[in-house]
């Protein structure tokens, strides 16, 4: 995959999930792009970490990116939902079929815009009910057709080595995960 992953950042995303994503997709070579939806480059996390992220929203190339990421976090989930143009593009991602992955609470944003409906997804425990039309699984993450969710702080790293193994095979995967020590 030659194309850019748009890893969102929004005032109290999860830290953990955001950081650990965008180093193992780097590890792997994959091209990895922080986006801020706050209008300045320095967004804090749900617990006071500050990021200098790579490009405001305004600055990102959608049409040459071919994921669009959403790390968790409250009230970063709720503030990335509430970005009228993050939700026009995650629209466009999903009627062309292209990769959206979302972590930790952020599936919610995908069952709000019924994304979800006929696919396996799963969340952070206890928002499962927004997974609108989903087939609930409680697996560290889900893969269905385009979209995949991931549960959390503590599957980050199995979510980003999944999206590595689907961008760049098998290999690239498991030899990352060696070089990672993940049992």
């Amino acid at each position: 995959m030659n194309t850019s992953i748009l890893i969102h950042l929004a005032t109290g995303f999860e830290e953990t999930e955001a950081i650990t994503i965008v180093d193992v997709l780097r590890r792997a070579n994959l091209v990895a792009i922080t986006v801020s939806v706050t209008g300045s480059l320095n967004v804090t996390g749900a617990h006071n970490i500050t990021i200098l992220a790579d490009q405001l929203y305004d600055e990102a190339d959608y049409s040459h990116a071919g994921m669009i990421l959403l790390p968790g976090g409250m009230p970063g989930t709720t503030n990335l939902s509430n970005h009228s143009g993050l939700i026009r593009q995650l629209k466009r991602f999903n009627e062309e079929q292209k990769y959206i992955a979302a972590i930790c609470a952020a599936p919610m944003i995908l069952g709000s815009l019924d994304f979800l409906i006929g696919k396996k997804a799963v969340c952070y425990p206890g928002f499962e009910s927004k997974l609108n039309g989903a087939t609930v699984l409680y697996t560290p993450f889900a893969v269905d057709g385009h979209l995949i969710t991931g549960r959390g702080v503590g599957t980050a790293l199995d979510f980003s080595l999944e999206i590595v193994r689907l961008l760049k095979g098998e290999k690239v995967a498991t030899d990352l995960r060696t070089s990672l020590v993940i049992p």
